[in-house]
């Protein structure tokens, strides 16, 4: 197999077994890799409606045909898990240098399922596979865990909140070591996944290398990519302030999450824009494998008379922990987030979290010192979560969960359990549909309405016309990317990827037949869901965001208006009213044995 090393590594650790297998090539022809291929091996290897945090739930590392090739931005790859946050299918996606080192391991999957006796790291170095005893490792955060193993290869890592399984805790990979960009994979929990395996890290070197279907034509496709990227005219920009950038654009057209998504503009939020981050902190950009764009940045700045450093934050966590915790300066707010870096947080839930514990406070259904710009009392609320100390043992379980047993679900801002990232879609309004239908949760990644509202692609600016064709096109094209597996950021056609997955594979993909494969892949992990009980009425968000308007009249999507982007979106994808593919859509996608 071209572009596949072709082996999947198997990890029990309940048995202290390992052993590997051959890649089946059939299923990497109709699944690709990373999240298809993954959501495939997952209903392979565990009952869909297992407890997430059972040692039956697998722990899936997952390689795409291009991670870790010459492609443009092929460090990407992903984990894939049931989540215990919102207990469905789970695809979280991570750059950096792991991935492209695991595949020069020799190894396109890894399946570590089971439960350790004692806390153990798993080492792999080409075929050389051993589980390590870790009780010097466990209770030690971030920074500390990555400077032990630094040593022995790229390490992917919990910190505290993983071992104390928080439900949003997420997996860290080279966020303070080695040269290059490290990466969290940050959405859903599989920190917490990780952590009840009592595995506390993954260390991995390899010197295999990769062997293409048509060496030239794959090169040439190479440089057409390249070239595609960097005649890219946001490409300059991006490069310069990372995803931070969005800050201001965002903030203007009232979708930045502002005290707990009760306001959709921040009147501090230049302070906290990607442009005066790079004048104030920056120190250098920071690039993951093989990616031209490099749009990590490595931050350093003083908060309460001490001084830090650390990668970011991302523009999601400046939204969440920023804007939506009403911190008014970019140094607070990279506080927070270091912090949910060193603990093993995502940033994204962590920030809603916090902002909804003010918000809880203010209205007296707790009582807790933590407010709004205020980074200390944030930052040791954060603490609390990530040690499961007093409420923040609570708050550790989610908004969705915290306020069915405190109050306020109205304004628990989360979908399927799953928190919003940081865009308010009473701003874009297909965003509410893209957060209901996503198949983890509430994900801007899945597709992201925002740019097209914002520039006026998807008219009216208020308005539901257009957004359900959008959102599922978008889909069904970011479920083929995330198995290539390739990042989002790059700017590349439909076309393009085709072409790069075909040269490197010997594939013969048509650019219809692939995107019917990332069709494939959604309406699969869809099934999954199903059979964990999703139907119609959980494909829904918070009151807050359906009836209240935001500061303009017409930032007001209303029930009606979004259960009628639902219902054009459901027809589209050929599923039932209730939102459960058909008979004969699954059969129509090659997937009855999933039904």
């Amino acid at each position: 197999m071209y572009s596949y090393t072709g082996k999947i590594l198997r990890i029990d650790l309940s048995r202290d077994k390992i052993s590997e297998e051959s890649l089946n090539e059939k299923d990497a022809r109709k699944f690709i890799g990373g999240k298809g291929l993954g959501a495939k091996l997952l209903f392979d290897n565990m009952d869909p409606r297992t407890d997430p945090l059972s040692p039956d739930n697998p722990l899936i590392l997952c390689t795409g045909p291009l991670t870790g090739s010459s492609a443009p931005t092929s460090g990407r790859w992903c984990v894939v898990t049931k989540s215990p946050l919102t207990s469905l299918y789970l695809d979280s996606h991570v750059g950096g240098y792991f991935g492209a080192e695991m595949k020069k391991s020799g190894h396109d999957i890894i399946i570590i399922k089971g439960k350790a006796n004692s806390p153990v790291y798993i080492s792999i170095n080409d075929n050389d596979v051993q589980i390590k005893e870790a009780n010097h490792l466990w209770g030690k955060n971030t920074t500390a865990t990555e400077e032990a193993l630094k040593e022995e290869g790229r390490v992917l890592s919990i910190g505290v909140a993983g071992e104390k399984m928080v439900r949003f805790a997420c997996i860290n990979t080279d966020l303070f070591v080695h040269n290059g960009r490290g990466g969290n994979v940050g959405r859903g929990g599989a920190g917490a996944v990780m952590g009840s395996k009592n595995v506390k890290a993954v260390v991995i070197k390899g010197s295999h290398k990769m062997e293409y279907s048509d060496e030239q034509k794959f090169r040439d496709a190479v440089k057409k990519a390249l070239t595609m990227i960097n005649e890219n005219s946001f490409i300059p920009t991006r490069r310069k302030y990372g995803t931070p950038i969005w800050v201001n654009p965002v903030n203007e057209n009232q979708l930045l999450p502002t005290y707990n998504f009760s306001r959709g503009s921040f009147e501090k939020a230049d302070n906290i824009s990607g442009e005066t981050m790079h004048d104030t902190i920056v120190v250098k950009n920071k690039s993951c494998f093989n990616c031209p764009i490099a749009c990590g940045k490595w931050t350093r700045f003083e908060f309460n008379g001490k001084q830090y450093e650390f990668e970011g934050p991302e523009y999601e966590s400046i939204a969440l922990l920023g804007s939506n915790c009403g911190n008014e300066t970019i140094q607070g707010t990279a506080y927070v987030s270091y912090l949910c870096d060193e603990y093993g947080l995502d940033t994204i839930s962590a920030g809603n979290v916090v902002g909804f514990a003010i918000e809880a406070v203010k209205k007296n259904l707790i009582d807790e010192k933590v407010d709004f710009n205020d980074p200390k009392t944030q930052g040791e609320l954060i603490r609390k979560i990530a040690y499961r100390e007093g409420i923040g043992s609570d708050l550790a379980e989610g908004v969705k969960r915290f306020s069915e047993k405190y109050g306020g679900t109205e304004y628990a801002i989360q979908s399927k359990g799953m928190e919003f990232p940081g865009y308010d879609p009473r701003g874009a309004f297909g965003m509410a549909l893209a957060y209901a239908t996503s198949d983890r949760g509430a994900c801007h990644q899945r597709v992201w309405t925002v740019r097209a509202e914002m520039q006026g692609d998807l008219a009216p600016r208020y308005g539901i016309e257009g957004r359900a064709e959008f959102v599922k096109e978008n889909q069904d094209e970011r479920a083929c990317c995330y198995s290539l597996v390739l990042c989002d950021f790059a700017p590349l056609s439909v076309d393009m990827f085709v072409e790069l997955l075909n040269t490197a594979t010997g594939f013969q993909y048509s650019a219809e037949e692939y995107l019917k494969t990332g069709e494939r892949i959604w309406n699969l992990t869809k099934m999954f869901n199903v059979k964990n009980g999703v139907t119609r009425k959980d494909e829904t968000i918070p009151k807050r965001i359906l009836e209240e308007p935001l500061e303009k009249d017409e930032a007001y999507i209303g029930r009606e208006n979004f259960e009628q982007m639902l219902s054009e979106y459901y027809t589209l994808r050929g599923w039932d009213e209730n939102g459960v593919p058909t008979t004969e859509t699954l059969k129509e996608l090659n997937l009855e044995g999933f039904a």
